[in-house]
Parts: C-alpha cells; sequence; structure tokens
C-alpha cells in the first residue's frame, strides 16, 4: 500500500488532532500547516481556514524573547503549547528540535505531548543543543544514524496514542553532507518507525528538495519547509509528491514588523493618533479571548444582565448637491469613498465601538443603499423635507444611548470613541481648527469656551449653532461636525422636543441645528467634545476627492478638515 494512501486512519475514527494530523500526513492531497507561537496565533491560524498547526520552535523561541538554541527549556515550550491547544482544537505538530536530549528525554517528552493534546512532535538529527539550521548550518555536528534511529523507536514504544506522529527531520543537505547521505539517513528513520520525513534545505531554489522527492519515490510521507525557496510555485509541490508544506515562521516574522512600526511610530509621534486606526481594536482582541462566550457564562451561572448596547441613527435622505453626476443612480451615502461607500465607513465605525444596532434613514434612491448591518427606513417626503423629518422616521431608535450622525462623514476612530464615552446627556463634537476655504461648510458653533487644547478637563457647553456667522457677531469657536450622542434621561428629552417642533407649521424646514438650539433654548446643557481636525464632510466634487485622499491616509495636520453638510 502507498504511505500516503489515506485508508491508514479509517475516517470513523480521525476524529482525535493526532488521528487528524495523520490523516493530513498520509493523504493524497498536498497538506498545509501554519506556524503559531501561542494561543492567540493558534487561533488566527484556525479562524484563517488551516486544518492543522506548527509549533515552531523558532517562533516560540521568540516570543520567549530567547535563541533558538535551547534556551527556552522543553518544559516552558510544552506549558506554552497547552495555551495553544486549548485556544484552537486544531492538531499540533510541534518542531521537537532534537527531542531535548538523549532517546529518554524523547520518551518523557512523547508522553508529556500527549498528555496535553499534542498531536506529533518533529525531531532532527542534529546535537543537543541544537542551533537554528539558518545560523552556519554547514558547520553544525549531525547526530549520529544509530542513535537518531534509537530516539525515533524510543519515541514510538513510549506513545500510548497509535496516532501519535513521529516526523524525522533530516538535516543533512543543510549541513553540506550530500544528496546520498540525505537519502540514506531519511531510510533509516523511515524503518526506525518515522510516520514522516522532513527534508530541509536552505537553499533559494527547490533543486535539492526536488531532487530528494524524486529519489525517495513515495517511500513515506514527505514534509518541505520552503522558507528560502518560497518564490516555488506550489504546484511544484503537489507535481513533487509532497505530502506536507509547513508555512514555519510567518506568524511571528508578521507580527514583529507589524510591533516595529507602530512602536517607532508612538515613539516619534508622542500620540495614538497616527496609529489606532490601522491596528487591531481591543474589541478585536476581546473577541479573539472568546470574551463573549465569557459574558454568556456569566448570564448562565451568575445570572448577570448585559447592559443594552448603543444604538445609531444616520441621516442619509439626501442626493447631494453638487454631485449630480456620481448620484444618479445612488444616493450620496453610497459614493465611494477610496474604495469603500461613504455609509459604510461609518456603520464599520459604528460597529467598532461596539455600537451594533445602527438605523440608516434613506430617501432619494433608498433602494440602492446597502442594508448589511442596518436598519433602514424611509422617508417618503425627503424632496419636500428636512433633517428632522428624517429624524422623527427614526425615533423608535432611541431606546439605547443614540449617536445621531449626518450620514456623509469620514473620521478618525478616536472622535467616536470620546462621543461615545461621554456621560452628559448630550454630547456633540465641534471642530476647533481655522476656517475651511471649502464654500460649502456650514453649522457654525459658538460654546461657553474656546478650544484651550492644553486644558483638560473643564467643560464646555454648546452655546448655539448656525449656518453662518453674524455680520458684527462674536467669531465662532468652530464647527459641528455632524456628530452627536444622546444619553439615559436626554433620549426622552430630545424625542419631547422633537414632537413639540413637530407641531410648528415649518416642521419641514427645520435641520439639525434648529433641535440643538431648542434644547440649548430649554436650559439643556450640551457638552462640546473639541476635536482639531482629523475628520472629512463630503458636501461637493472637491470634498468627494479630498475625502478619499482622507480615507488612504493622505492626510497631514497643515490640511484643514472640511465641514460637514446636512443630509436631509
Amino acid at each position: 500500500m502507498n504511505a500516503r494512501e489515506p485508508a491508514l486512519v479509517p475516517a470513523a475514527v480521525a476524529t482525535s488532532r493526532s488521528a487528524r494530523l495523520r490523516r493530513m500526513l498520509t493523504s493524497n492531497e498536498l497538506e498545509f500547516l501554519m506556524e503559531a507561537h501561542n494561543g492567540l496565533s493558534a487561533r488566527i491560524a484556525r479562524e484563517a481556514g488551516f486544518k492543522a498547526i506548527w509549533g515552531s520552535g523558532l517562533s516560540i523561541s521568540a516570543q520567549f524573547g530567547v535563541r533558538d538554541n535551547n534556551e527556552a527549556s522543553w518544559t516552558q515550550v510544552v506549558d506554552n503549547l497547552e495555551f495553544m491547544a486549548d485556544a484552537s482544537d486544531l492538531p499540533i505538530l510541534l518542531d521537537g528540535d532534537t527531542g531535548y536530549g538523549n532517546f529518554n528525554n524523547v520518551r518523557r517528552l512523547v508522553r508529556k505531548l500527549e498528555q496535553r493534546g499534542i498531536a506529533g512532535v518533529c525531531i532532527e538529527d542534529k546535537q543537543f543543543p541544537k542551533t537554528n539550521s539558518f545560523i552556519k548550518g554547514e558547520a553544525q555536528p549531525l547526530a549520529g544514524i544509530a542513535e537518531f534511529c534509537g530516539k525515533i523507536k524510543a519515541g514510538k514504544d513510549s506513545q500510548t496514542d497509535e496516532h501519535f506522529s513521529i516526523v524525522a527531520r533530516v538535516e543533512a543537505l543543510i549541513a553540506g553532507w550530500g544528496m546520498d547521505e540525505a537519502l540514506k539517513r531519511a531510510e533509516a528513520y523511515r524503518q526506525a518507525g518515522a510516520d514522516a520525513i522532513l527534508i530541509h534545505s536552505k537553499l533559494s531554489k527547490p533543486d535539492e528538495i526536488l531532487t530528494f522527492a524524486r529519489e525517495w519515490a513515495g517511500r513515506g510521507p514527505l514534509v518541505i519547509v520552503p522558507t528560502k525557496y518560497y518564490s516555488t510555485p506550489t504546484e511544484v509541490f503537489r507535481k513533487a509528491g509532497i505530502s506536507t508544506v509547513i508555512w514555519a515562521n510567518h506568524q511571528i516574522r508578521a507580527a514583529v514588523s507589524a510591533m516595529q512600526a507602530v512602536t517607532r511610530t508612538i515613539y516619534e509621534t508622542q500620540t495614538l493618533v497616527d496609529v489606532e486606526d490601522r491596528i487591531a481594536t481591543v474589541n478585536e482582541i476581546f473577541r479573539l479571548q472568546d470574551a463573549d462566550e465569557y459574558s454568556e457564562a456569566e448570564d448562565r451561572y451568575l445570572g448577570a444582565s448585559s447592559r443594552g448596547a448603543g444604538s445609531a441613527i444616520v441621516l442619509a435622505a439626501s442626493r447631494g448637491s453638487g454631485l449630480d453626476v456620481y448620484t444618479e443612480d445612488k444616493p450620496k451615502v453610497m459614493l465611494p469613498v477610496a474604495g469603500k461607500p461613504l455609509l459604510r465607513w461609518l456603520v464599520d465605525a459604528f460597529k467598532k465601538q461596539s455600537v451594533n444596532d445602527i438605523t440608516v434613514v434613506g430617501g432619494y434612491k433608498a433602494e440602492a443603499i446597502d442594508t448589511a448591518g442596518i436598519k433602514l427606513v424611509r422617508n417618503e417626503r425627503f424632496a419636500q423635507t428636512n433633517e428632522l423629518a428624517s429624524l422623527a422616521c427614526a425615533v423608535g431608535a432611541l431606546d439605547n444611548d443614540t449617536v445621531i450622525s449626518y450620514g456623509d462623514l469620514v473620521f478618525r476612530s478616536y472622535i467616536l470613541h470620546d462621543l461615545v464615552e461621554s456621560t452628559a446627556d448630550f454630547s456633540v463634537v465641534v471642530d476647533s481648527s481655522p476656517e475651511s476655504e471649502n464654500k460649502s461648510t456650514r453649522d457654525f458653533a459658538w460654546c461657553s469656551a474656546a478650544d484651550e487644547r492644553d486644558l483638560f478637563g473643564n467643560k464646555v457647553f454648546l452655546v448655539r449653532v448656525a449656518s453662518e456667522p453674524a455680520a458684527n457677531g462674536a467669531a465662532p469657536h468652530g464647527r459641528w461636525i455632524g456628530l452627536v450622542n444622546v444619553r439615559g434621561a436626554g433620549r426622552a428629552k430630545l424625542a419631547k422636543k422633537l414632537a413639540q417642533l413637530q407641531t410648528r407649521a415649518d416642521f419641514d424646514t427645520l435641520d439639525m441645528p434648529a433641535l440643538l438650539n431648542a434644547l440649548i433654548a430649554d436650559g439643556e446643557k450640551i457638552e462640546v467634545q473639541y476635536v482639531h481636525g482629523h475628520w472629512r464632510g463630503v458636501n461637493d466634487l472637491e470634498d468627494f476627492r479630498r475625502a478619499g485622499d482622507f480615507a488612504q491616509g493622505v492626510y497631514t495636520h497643515a490640511q484643514t478638515p472640511l465641514g460637514a453638510q446636512g443630509q436631509a
């Protein structure tokens, strides 16, 4: 029977991790293992779709901050594997170096790996303590064939799980001992009981590997690690009869480059503003940690009740003035900005802050609005009405703390984060940066104090909002960008004021500033969150272009952010 015939492990019993790994090794299909080095990377590998994990010695050592020279003890490695096994139900093949000693160490290692649910171990025919193969590999001594075969036999005799796999790694090509030596060793290891052979090469071309595979002629499963010859098309490996490919260190390398870039940026800029939008959210970390399962367990075992999630109302009924050439078949909110519709930028921003109950008020071409992740309500009279009429269509969404937003905004994530963190009944975002030359700018804001950017903790309140400054009046303190947060008792107050305004004959003409001014006239305190740029609104063609640049990160503090136009 061909050594790669899947019948070696019947499908009916291929449920344990070790059985699944053995089936991958003996499959007639080319299989892939992804490197992981801790619980988080193991879970990421599983979510990506991989069927098994390579517990890389290099990566595990690196995440400990030590060299790949057996400086991390085998017990530390096994403890780390336990977290990986708990975080993912995938089979794990450990990069077990030389077995951490002689035959007796291998026996104990196999028993401990089985106890922790690890599916197999790969051991290499070098001497303990080992050095990474790519560091002067030709100068590294190899173990004797008889000694290494003894390790393999000891490991196989010690396993209690019949499907636990021992993969023998041949280092002869790395050490410069030649093809004949590599083939001789591989055959000896196969006869000693190895379940698969890993043949390693440091060349940038796969020539040695393909020659070995041809000479090996399918005597048993063959595993490769194409770290150096990474440009080789995968189809070449299939045609060569390779059993399994290991992507050996790419999660740890990706993590290192990302950490270096972000850490350097934070050090140089002394702020988080420039990195927050290009790193995983804290909520994504919580998700990978399975925090939702804990919350559900709290409800089940402690009777805990979770706090109601926040909501959002997006006013998106208008076609958009000055954008007719782009909005013949869609509303402004569906215009693509940096490859993504305006609405999707908003929806993604809300979901990053766990604001998942999102109601969008559509009007013009509402049927073209992408409803993924939102509730769509319609202002059927959008052509004759203004913003408050649209808000009235969604007033039922005020059951929870709610952010009300214009539909044409793109902004840095901290703006929304800080807004939803406010404890005030009413809070708004005001941009205090210098006035833009954009003639479509509107919603000037006067506040109880100017933006003293070096003084934090002093509360500032909105005094009024108007579409343009009075000729002889005080200069505005900034511009309201189109975001308001309503919390607690503020929800009922806003709904009541909206109902009162609906009785006015001119209600159809009223916009959001009219509502804010009416609340202020009633004595309500509307807290101001000042920002200094870091947003864009799309009012005309020039705004549209600049919003695309902003969304792609082509933004400097010298550029003046643009104002927002309300949505009817």
